[in-house]
């Protein structure tokens, strides 16, 4: 099955490409800073399509649509366009995120960073994947030399789960903090080593289902700000390398 999430993020992928740059009708789905484009919904409904085509018993759960739920144990959690504000102001860090679960366990999932080019990937047990090159967290021992990224919810201005103090905090005890606009493509890039650390909350399960297995595969350790397990619908995220993992839970804990 990873072959068909594989292709049909290929497909979608394509599909934003070829819309990137151009002219755009936006809408707002809860704030003004909380956008979708016709491209988000044309991607989704090309993913939805092409599931249920192919395995029509199976449930979705989608972010533009809500999704389509039957009596099976499988659910596709697609993500048509992860990075929309990126996307609609020109900026080319956007990816398409699916994962796979079988009974609530994810089993495979993909990201794929469209306008570099690179297919993420990972199935349950098999390690994690570059374009076919297997990739793994970083081996950065030190939280003072660590390379963070994080991101914010859309309603930052409330400050959830005290938002901007975890962002001063680590900002004070890391080496550096990004923030690049797709919770996906920065748990592929924890996964590659490029950073040591990921944290973010309010996510939705379409963000992290597919980037949360990515991570792991490689090495890397997810759960919530204290240390627990974490699920899909979970709303604090602290994922890392392993290594620095409780240098950042103690800062995060001692605000």
């Amino acid at each position: 099955m990873i072959d068909d999430i594989i292709e049909i993020s290929k497909q979608a992928g394509n599909l934003i490409r070829e819309g990137f740059g151009k002219s755009l009708h936006i809408e707002y789905k809860t704030t003004e800073i909380n956008l979708v484009t016709e491209i988000d919904k044309a991607s989704e409904k090309l993913i939805i399509d092409f599931i249920q085509k192919k395995y029509p018993s199976h449930s979705i759960l989608a972010e533009e649509c809500g999704g389509v739920t039957k009596d099976s144990e499988y659910i596709w959690v697609v993500d048509p366009l992860d990075g929309t504000t990126n996307f609609t102001h020109g900026l080319p860090i956007f990816s398409v995120s699916i994962g796979l679960q079988k009974n609530n366990e994810t089993i495979a999932g993909v990201v794929y960073d469209v306008m570099q080019n690179i297919i993420y990937s990972a199935e349950l047990g098999g390690g994690a994947f570059a374009n076919s090159e297997k990739i793994k967290v970083s081996s950065t021992e030190s939280l003072k030399q660590s390379l963070l990224v994080t991101g914010f919810p859309y309603n930052v201005a409330e400050n959830p789960e005290g938002a901007f103090e975890l962002f001063i905090a680590l900002t004070k005890n890391a080496r550096g903090i990004r923030r690049l606009g797709s919770a996906a493509i920065d748990f592929c890039y924890l996964s590659s080593g490029v950073f040591d650390g990921f944290w973010e909350v309010h996510l939705h399960p379409w963000d992290l289902c597919a980037g949360k297995l990515i991570a792991e595969e490689a090495g890397g350790l997810v759960t919530d700000f204290i240390g627990n397990a974490i699920n899909i619908y979970s709303k604090k995220i602290l994922s890392t390398n392993g290594r620095i993992h409780d240098q950042i839970i103690k800062v995060m804990n001692n605000i």
